[in-house]
Parts: C-alpha cells; sequence; structure tokens
C-alpha cells in the first residue's frame, strides 16, 4: 500500500473526479479545504462571490465526507486560521504522517507561481502538481496549435475542437453547412417579449451562515447579499442547466446580444459560475446543448452560439493566458492611463446604459456578455481607461470571474491592450450601437442621435475621438477602412467639434475621480 497522500482542493475545483481525487484511498487519505482572508482580499471581491465560493466549498466538502472522504476543513474564522496554504498543508502534513501532496494545478498565474516556488523549497516531501483535465484543451495542445500561427484566432481554434470532440458535426462536416451562425445571433429585443423567470435557490443554514460571515468580515467590498440567488451545490447546479435548456436555449441565439432596462438575465443560462467552480462539466453541457438540437428543441443558431461560448470563448481565453502569462498582464497597445470613474463603482452616472449595468454588477454579481463588452468595456475603450485598473475591477465584480478568463477578455478583446492579438479589431461603437441592441437611450438624459454638444450621447464622440487619437495605430487596419474613410469625408471644424465634445467630458472624468 502506498503511504498515505494528502490532497489539497481549492475553492475553484468543487468536483469530485478531479485529477488530485482520481487515485484517493479513502481509508487513509486525508483531503484539506482551507478558507483564507488573503483570497478574498487579494483583490476586493464582490460579496456575492464570496458567498458563492465559500458556500460551495462547505457544501462540497459535506459531500466528501458523505462520500466516505475524510476532510480537513478550516474555516475563515477558525481561531488557528493561519491564512496560508502552505502553512496549513505543513500544519497536517505534521499531525497526520502524510508525506505526499497532491493537487490539481491552480487555474490562476499567481498560485501557480506560488505552488511552484513552494514545491521547490520542500523536496523532502513529495508534491505532485497534477493538469487540471476538467478543460477540452491542455496547455500543450494550445501551444502546438498557436505555433508557427501569425494570428491566433479563436474561430480557427474552435473549429479544431468541435472536430476533436465530434460536436455538432455531421458526414465529418460543420451542422448546417457552416461554422459559425454568429450573423443570426444579433436580433434587437422585441419590446413585448415576456421573458422567462429565473430558479430560485433559498438560502439552507450553510448559505446563511456564510452570508453573516461575509457581511461580518468583507462588508466594506462591493456589492449587495439582498438578492443572492447562485447555485451553490451541484444539484442547484443542475437545475439551473435544466432550466436553461427548456426555457431559454430555443431564443437564446436570436436574442443573445439584445439590452433590456431593468432585464438582467434575458436568456442567459447563468451556468458560468458553476462551470468555473466544477459544479457543471463543460463538456457536460455542451452535450446537452447539443442534444437538445438533435431531439429538435432547440434550433442550431442558438445552440451553436451557445456552445461557442464554452468550446470556443472559454478554452481559447485559457490558452491564451498560459500561453504569455505573465507578460501578458502588462500589456498597453494603446497607452490608456486614464484612472477608474468613481461611478465604476457607485453606477451614479447619468449615461443610463452604463448605470443599468454597473447597478445590475453590484446587485447581482452578473451582467451579460454584451454588457460587459459593448457598453461598459467600450466606455472604457473609448474612454482610454487604464487596462491594469479595469482588469482589476472586472476580476473584482463579477461572480464567475477568475484571472485565467478575466484578464484575456478584458486586454484582447474590451481593451484591444494585446494590439489585436485576440481580437481583429478594437471594439468600439457609437451610441447607434446600443441603441439597436437596448431600449437603454430611450430612457437617458443624453440623445443618442445628437453627436455633439452638452446633450450628445458620449460614445458618439468619444467613438470618433478615439479613432482619431489612434489613427498611427489602427488606421491599416483593414477591418477599419470604412471607419477612417467616414472620418476623413468630415471637414476639419467637424472634426474638432466632436474632439473638443470629447476633451470636456474627459477632462470631467479626471476633475471628480
Amino acid at each position: 500500500m502506498s503511504p498515505p497522500c494528502l490532497r489539497l482542493i481549492l475553492g475553484d475545483q468543487l468536483t469530485p473526479n478531479i485529477s488530485s481525487l482520481r487515485d484517493m484511498a479513502p481509508e487513509q487519505d486525508m483531503i484539506l479545504m482551507c478558507e483564507l482572508a488573503t483570497e478574498a482580499t487579494y483583490v476586493h471581491h464582490h460579496k456575492q462571490k464570496l458567498v458563492l465560493v465559500l458556500s460551495a466549498m462547505r457544501h462540497f466538502a459535506r459531500e466528501l465526507r458523505l462520500l466516505g472522504f475524510k476532510v480537513h476543513y478550516v474555516t475563515l474564522d477558525a481561531q488557528d486560521n493561519s491564512g496560508s496554504f502552505f502553512s496549513e498543508i505543513e500544519s497536517v502534513l505534521a499531525r497526520s504522517g502524510c508525506r505526499h501532496v497532491a493537487l490539481t494545478e491552480p487555474a490562476e498565474y499567481r498560485l501557480q507561481d506560488q505552488f511552484r516556488h513552494w514545491q521547490q523549497q520542500h523536496p523532502q516531501w513529495q508534491i505532485d502538481i497534477r493538469e487540471d483535465d476538467r478543460f477540452l484543451c491542455s496547455h500543450d495542445s494550445f501551444r502546438r496549435w498557436a505555433q508557427d500561427r501569425k494570428q491566433l484566432r479563436m474561430e480557427y481554434f474552435y473549429r479544431q475542437l468541435r472536430q476533436e470532440y465530434g460536436i455538432l458535426m455531421e458526414q465529418g462536416q460543420p451542422a448546417g453547412g457552416q461554422w459559425n451562425f454568429d450573423r443570426e445571433n444579433r436580433k434587437p429585443l422585441p419590446a413585448n417579449r415576456v421573458m422567462p423567470t429565473q430558479p430560485q435557490f433559498m438560502p439552507d443554514e450553510i448559505t446563511l451562515d456564510v452570508i453573516k460571515l461575509v457581511e461580518s468580515h468583507f462588508g466594506q467590498h462591493f456589492g449587495s447579499l439582498e438578492s443572492f440567488n447562485h447555485a451553490v451545490t451541484r444539484e442547484q447546479a443542475l437545475l439551473q442547466l435544466s432550466h436553461f435548456l427548456d426555457s431559454s436555449l430555443p431564443l437564446f441565439g436570436d436574442y443573445q446580444d439584445a439590452m433590456r432596462q431593468d432585464e438582467p438575465w434575458l436568456y442567459h443560462s447563468l451556468l458560468s459560475t458553476s462551470i468555473n467552480l466544477g459544479l457543471l462539466n463543460p463538456l457536460e453541457v455542451i452535450q446537452a446543448a447539443q442534444e437538445q438540437w438533435q431531439q429538435g428543441q432547440a434550433p442550431l443558431n442558438a445552440v451553436e452560439g451557445f456552445i461557442r461560448q464554452i468550446m470556443g470563448w472559454r478554452e481559447y481565453v485559457r490558452g491564451l493566458y498560459w500561453l504569455h502569462m505573465p507578460e501578458y498582464a502588462s500589456r498597453n497597445y494603446l497607452n490608456a492611463y486614464r484612472s477608474l470613474p468613481s461611478f465604476f463603482w457607485s453606477a451614479d452616472t447619468d449615461l443610463n446604459c452604463l448605470q443599468q449595468c454597473i447597478s445590475q454588477t453590484r446587485d447581482y454579481a452578473y451582467a451579460h456578455h454584451i454588457q460587459r463588452l459593448m457598453v461598459i468595456g467600450n466606455f472604457a475603450l473609448l474612454a482610454g481607461l487604464d487596462p491594469e485598473q479595469v482588469s482589476r475591477w472586472y476580476l473584482e465584480v463579477y461572480a464567475d470571474a477568475y484571472e485565467w478568463v478575466e484578464l484575456p477578455n478584458v486586454l484582447g478583446m474590451v481593451l484591444f491592450a494585446d494590439g489585436g492579438e485576440m481580437a481583429s479589431k478594437p471594439y468600439a461603437a457609437s451610441g447607434a450601437y446600443i441603441n439597436r441592441m437596448s431600449n437603454y437611450c430611450k430612457h437617458c438624459r443624453y440623445d443618442v442621435r445628437r453627436k455633439s454638444g452638452p446633450d450628445a450621447c458620449p460614445f458618439n464622440y468619444l467613438y470618433w475621438d478615439f479613432m482619431a487619437r489612434h489613427e498611427s495605430l489602427l488606421s491599416q487596419n483593414p477591418r477599419l477602412g470604412l471607419t477612417y474613410r467616414q472620418l476623413h469625408k468630415m471637414d476639419e471644424e467637424q472634426q474638432q467639434v466632436l474632439q473638443q465634445s470629447a476633451r470636456i467630458f474627459l477632462k470631467s472624468l479626471d476633475q471628480t475621480d
């Protein structure tokens, strides 16, 4: 019999068959789980994210014990909580007689770097850091795919994974004769469309205890706990999945880019928190969606659009993250250094679209991808906000945010700070896009039809000011040729008026923050 092994489970590894547990001997091995203040405060995570992670961890520990495993669980408020993964591991090793430690690789660079360093410092222990094979593409596989490519476009990576896993394929060809149905997934929401309701997960005793703990220890963090309704167990996550497949997936494709005043959920799945925690396996979610199409319960454009988010974007951004870290985090291609405005925390702004999205973020630790990219992110891009500050904000405020998924999305997609490695052009847009995809502008004090002046939608003049500011960097981009032709058709006075409106607005941001 092999010697006893201590197996560490991190807060986003809540999967019974995770690689660190796969060869566990329940009669002799021990599982260690730790709640650490340092993990809650290296950035000031949204209070709902803290409740979600801590409650899910405690529920998972209970599940493991019911399966017959020995679990040593260190709560945040335990008197002997050392505040360090490594001190807790060493303490258990000293008491238990274990000389072997197994863990699944941390998902974030900062933690993996710490664990690799600790591993090198303690050759007396056998420390086995295993691959996280819950993802569909390994680090090595992504590196092989990326090798010698001039452009690392998600679309081609996504096609390769579709083929590899046989998802939405028919006789070696993509179902429906095309790989991507994005053009069919950009419809504005009809005014009379009634949204499906979401499942309600009443907090049990474990979650209620965690809510009290978070309010006591992290009450100054961003966010409200009044509306906490996240799935904290696999059972709840499966219920959320079933609800999405039945009630939302059929229309998800058509309206996945739409936004509506005071409607946070629309047809979105709300599954990213459960997948990123490990309560759901990404492949089981993908296969469940594919089955809905195969059974005629959901159209192909909806199913393909949803699967692309998980099999395409989720895997792709993780691959880019590990390919380029830690250097990637410091990129700032557009030399943007403006500080984050205070309304990113207060939601106190006259721009209704931003007020809606930031308020929703505060209340639910959630906003869907277009709200994050084309409202909040678009503003950050046009206003020249500092990528480091913007990335930190996204990591702090969303319940599904982990650096491996947040950082490439913000630096690459939102801010074009990587110079186009991820996105083929900056995702910059005027107020017309927001007006087309939402009813936000109807409730705004600014006029989306005006291009300049104090009553004009700031997105309009900020858009043209952004293009003028960065012409030397962006004018050769083939996807921006029409934009720069339009800019050059404007007479000098018109351009000056737009830029003056932008200067006045941006100065107001600098004066108040």
